[in-house]
């Protein structure tokens, strides 16, 4: 036999199942499959639950959807194999998919975002008339998804008052919309139409921007050697402490940023500034303690802290700069916290190689602005 028919013959015993489809228990291949892992470790099991909890009925899709809670990428993979043959069989033999039992999981925000998104795409496959009853519910849904369909409504809803001449009703439509809107074309769209309606938008405060800062330095990162050098204000923050900086004696100063997007300058507060390390420290206030998401934007080699913890850093420069460019999850504690961020600048000489800047944010894990409460303060003692 040719090897090549050797080698096919082993991947189809690999995806065939060990157990029978009617015996199969549903917790126990989603347990298989989401236990797959990088480098193809738990493979051949997962491959076997795919083929096993493909021939189910579709009664088993909700629990199969709600599997989609803490799986990793690959697993979700399996998974959303695993649901489109579930209900591709199951509707090309003139059978039903259970419309209720998926539209009652769309509604639950809890579930994961995944599995609540492919259930609408199941839903609307089979009932074109679902995102009208759907969608206008989700304009502050956890699924960014969802949000932007919502967002995506209202803006057309707008567009069609201003068509018919109710300016106010188109106003009242662009608000709302912008309260639910993250993702930057759609905020653009909104601010544009609100602003030549003379009305005010403040993107510092809903993207969450961190705008009032206290910075110190330049250090020294000639050759490089400030990304993993540990200066003084990473292991305390004193600000009335002096240094010994990359040109000289370095103090604590303040900034604040009137860019829209809360992009800060940091080749404005230095010169000479190639070869440079800086700190950069400000306060986050929180109502309680929770999970949520620093999202920042830069060309430059940072790392970042938040109440003494460092988080996540990054060695790598001039690779751009865009909004939510790195998302970093972090605990925050109810009341003030304190963010540290290091910000590194190369030596290189090119025009391209210049920007010396940063943009940070604080949004809830779906990318929604918290604003600080009480209102940001650079006053730390």
């Amino acid at each position: 036999m040719p090897s090549w028919m050797i080698r096919g013959l082993l991947v189809v015993t690999l995806l065939v199942p060990t157990v029978s489809a009617s015996a199969a228990d549903t917790d126990s291949l989603l347990k298989a499959i989401k236990a797959v892992g990088r480098e193809a470790q738990g493979n051949r099991e997962a491959n076997q639950a795919v083929a096993a909890l493909s021939q189910q009925d579709a009664s088993t899709l909700p629990a199969v959807l709600m599997g989609f809670r803490d799986a990793n990428p690959l697993a979700a993979n399996y998974l959303r194999g695993a649901v489109e043959a579930i209900a591709d069989r199951t509707l090309n033999t003139g059978k039903s998919l259970p419309t209720e039992s998926l539209a009652k999981l769309i509604r639950d925000a809890e579930q994961d975002p995944r599995g609540r998104r492919l259930a609408f795409e199941l839903l609307t496959r089979v009932d074109p008339s679902a995102p009208d009853r759907i969608i206008p519910d989700m304009l502050l849904d956890p699924s960014p998804e969802f949000r932007r369909d919502a967002v995506a409504r209202l803006i057309v809803a707008g567009e069609n008052s201003l068509k018919d001449k109710d300016a106010d009703a188109a106003k009242a439509t662009f608000k709302k919309a912008l309260s639910g809107a993250t993702d930057d074309d759609q905020v653009k769209t909104l601010a544009k139409q609100l602003k030549e309606m003379k009305e005010e938008v403040d993107l510092q405060k809903h993207f969450g921007f961190l705008t009032g800062w206290r910075f110190i330095g330049p250090f020294d990162n000639v050759g490089l050697k400030g990304f993993d050098t540990v200066y003084p204000p990473e292991e305390k923050l004193d600000f009335a402490a002096k240094y010994e900086g990359q040109k000289g004696e370095v103090v604590w100063d303040k900034t604040t940023t009137d860019h829209e997007y809360g992009i800060v300058n940091v080749a404005k507060q230095i010169a000479p500034y190639k070869g440079a390390a800086m700190y950069l420290t400000t306060e986050f206030h929180s109502p309680t303690a929770r999970s949520l998401e620093f999202r920042l934007g830069t060309p430059n080699a940072w790392k970042i802290w938040v109440n003494g913890k460092q988080l996540f850093g990054r060695d790598e420069y001039h690779r751009g700069m865009a909004i939510d460019q790195y998302r970093v999850r972090g605990e925050v504690k109810s009341g003030a916290n304190t963010i540290l961020l290091k910000l590194c600048q190369n030596e290189q000489t090119e025009d391209w190689a210049q920007r010396y800047e940063f943009q940070l944010r604080v949004a809830d894990l779906s990318g929604l602005g918290l604003a600080s409460q009480p209102a940001q303060t650079t006053s730390q003692k």
